[in-house]
């Protein structure tokens, strides 16, 4: 062998040895409890690379050397998976767990609570007031059209994803009772479910009573009773937009729409609320009864009747209870 080969090929072996130690005590390192002290959490913005990412470590002492972060990702092929997002760091947590934490995007979770029987307007105004949602919502969704329930998100979501997340979620719920719904509904498309659900929702929070006041206005629509409902009246002077903020004037039920139930025969044209999925099972499948009237009783539920007689005499006590509470 030429001697200068000799040479070379023992330094060569030499460098690779020495590379070897190294990255043997650079992953060692990469994988060693880190120095923070106590649990932290931190946003990583959206955009930021994994320079911006290696520095952010340091400041927070996640990491003693951001050269050792950066190197390792780099050396795991991992700099591509790094997701955006506010994360949750345990104390002494090592480069390679803060770099599994960050591919594998368990980012601390929000929520968000939409109550049912909320209006498209009222539903806007809350997911644009939640802080930890960004971008705007740029028009009212259809009324009915959104499902309430609790969301969750990380921080930087955006609110229009709620709002798809919502109807994804309204149309899922919607299919799947209609196929489950019960034979001879005086209704023939699951649009009118939905309004039908949307009546009951404002009509009573009770869910035991629900299926009963579905009862009812099935009853009402197939004997083709006006179903005299005093939140279709209501969304009428205000179209959803705001509180009506008083009580019902008996001249509000000669307003005229096509929302008011007192004056037009069957199901307004579209909902007056956001159904939740209890009122939505309501509509597609309600309790079997004789009823054909409700009024309020006083204990936040309702008293039924099958005959007018029954009801006015329902009607006399709920007055009388308001009489004594001080209310109109």
């Amino acid at each position: 062998m030429v001697p200068w080969l000799g040479r070379l090929f023992a330094a060569l072996t030499a460098l690779a040895v020495l590379a070897a130690i190294a990255l043997f005590f650079f992953l060692r390192a990469f994988d060693q409890p880190g120095p923070l002290a106590e649990d932290i959490v931190l946003e990583i913005p959206r955009g930021a690379g994994l320079g911006a990412i290696a520095d952010q470590f340091k400041d927070a002492g996640i990491v003693r050397n951001r050269w050792v972060f950066y190197a390792g990702v780099r050396l795991k092929g991992a700099d591509r998976g790094l997701r955006a997002g506010e994360y949750h760091f345990p104390a002494a947590v090592s480069g390679a767990a803060a770099l599994d934490i960050l591919t594998n995007g368990r980012a601390v979770a929000y929520s968000i609570t939409i109550p049912e029987g909320l209006t498209s307007h009222e539903i806007v105004e809350l997911i644009s007031a939640a802080p930890d949602l960004v971008g705007e919502i740029d028009e009212v969704p259809p009324q009915g059209s959104l499902l309430p329930e609790t969301y969750l998100f990380t921080r930087g979501d955006t609110r229009a994803d709620i709002i798809a997340r919502m109807q994804a979620a309204m149309i899922e719920a919607v299919e799947r009772l209609w196929a489950e719904r019960a034979e001879g509904l005086p209704f023939d498309t699951p649009e009118q479910a939905v309004i039908l659900a949307s009546i009951i929702e404002k009509e009573t929070g009770v869910n035991s009573e629900r299926a009963v006041v579905a009862g009812v206005f099935i009853n009402r629509l197939r004997r083709g009773m006006r179903l005299q409902t005093d939140p279709t009246v209501i969304y009428a002077l205000t179209n959803g937009e705001r509180p009506l903020g008083r009580e019902l004037w008996r001249r509000d039920l000669t307003v005229d729409s096509p929302y008011n139930t007192y004056k037009v025969v069957g199901l307004p044209p579209g909902p007056i609320a956001n159904p939740g999925l209890p009122a939505l099972e309501a509509a597609m499948n309600p309790a079997e009864t004789e009823y054909l009237y409700f009024v309020a009783d006083g204990s936040g539920g309702h008293a039924f009747a099958k005959t007018l007689r029954d009801h006015n005499r329902n009607v006399t006590e709920w007055r009388r209870f308001q009489r004594q509470n001080g209310s109109n």
